[in-house]
């Protein structure tokens, strides 16, 4: 019951404001020992993706933390794993603010961030001060190229961020579907996929040999797809044998958002209105793919039941970032508890 309070106090604020605020708050609350206080038991739902042993499939999406900067605060709320970034080679100030949007009468957010970071020399000093993954907690690592780097040149940016979080990640994703970021998509073509991925494939393995650890590549793809444009992504990752695909970041598409406050800022939508196009490429691409690698579904989950429908649709996990803006703590354990059902059921 307290959240809905506390979100009346943030969404008074400008969204990024509120964001930095809420953060510190929840840092807070975690060095005091209260974190436990705002979040409900999790049920335990062991999954095991990727080779790796989740204790929930119920993750936070990349984007809310950045820098790794607020890892076991978040890690306290019961999250199975943590996903943090968008990180780049070199530290960059993003698009110029306002940039974050909330759309509260369609539970959307819209933001035009550009991977504002601080580089992934500071993310990685703060993954090493954490204890969450000492402790054995999944954290995923999302890797992008910074805006000043030519598209011909991308490939070099995403090998030194996978060359430096490498032993650091429980999992690496490579991130090409950001529309914040000039001609990033671009990559998700034909022969700009093929050249990327197997860059990446032949890094992983001969990192793999140098740390004595395995460490699982997942690519994160948009929801403004053609079906056929799904079938060859699908393929390239069958190909250079990728070992999980996120499906899917926000939206160019401004549906369910038409005339409302802030519905026509530039940017990638996220939230409610984009549960249905996303969770319809997740089924495309889970019938392209054919079980052969595990897909994490994202992608407006505002609840436990939009959760179960991305697993009905092909998910192995799920994800959220926006759902937590609007419904808080609370949606961890429902969507945990939810799944946890539902799997029970299947057994």
């Amino acid at each position: 019951m307290l959240y809905p309070l506390i979100r009346k106090f943030f969404f008074s604020l400008d969204a990024e404001t509120a964001h930095g605020i809420g953060m510190k708050g929840l840092d807070l609350m975690n060095a005091s020992g209260l974190a436990c206080a705002v979040a409900k038991p999790v049920a335990p739902c062991p999954v095991d993706v990727m080779g790796l042993k989740f204790p929930n499939p119920v993750g936070l999406a990349a984007g809310l933390d950045k820098n790794g900067d607020h890892i076991d605060g978040l890690a306290k709320l019961g999250f199975g794993f943590i996903e943090i970034g968008t990180i780049t080679p070199r530290p960059q100030d993003g698009n110029p603010k306002p940039r974050l949007f909330r759309i509260p009468e369609a539970q959307g957010i819209i933001n035009r961030m550009g991977f504002n970071n601080a580089g992934v020399d500071v993310l990685l000093a703060n993954v090493r001060a954490a204890e969450f993954p000492k402790k054995g907690g999944i954290l995923g690592i999302n890797i992008g190229k910074n805006a000043t780097t030519p598209i011909e040149q991308a490939a070099d940016d995403y090998l030194i961020c996978l060359d430096k979080v490498y032993n650091d990640a429980s999992y690496v994703t490579v991130n090409i579907s950001s529309p914040n970021t000039k001609n990033l998509r671009e990559l998700q073509k034909d022969e700009a996929l093929d050249d990327l991925l197997a860059q990446l494939k032949a890094r992983q393995l001969l990192l793999a040999e140098k740390y004595g650890k395995y460490v699982p590549l997942a690519l994160k793809i948009a929801p403004d797809l053609e079906d056929v444009q799904i079938t060859a992504i699908a393929d390239a990752l069958r190909r250079h044998r990728f070992d999980g695909v996120i499906a899917t970041n926000t939206t160019l598409s401004r549906e369910g958002v038409e005339g409302l406050a802030n519905g026509s800022e530039t940017g990638g939508l996220s939230g409610k209105p984009v549960f249905v196009k996303s969770t319809a490429v997740l089924k495309k691409l889970s019938t392209a793919l054919a079980g052969e690698l595990p897909i994490i579904g994202v992608g407006g989950i505002m609840g436990g039941e939009d959760a179960a429908e991305k697993i009905r649709a092909g998910a192995s996990l799920v994800q959220f970032y926006s759902g937590f803006i609007y419904r808080g703590p609370d949606l961890v354990s429902e969507v945990a508890d939810t799944l946890a059902t539902m799997m029970r059921k299947h057994r």
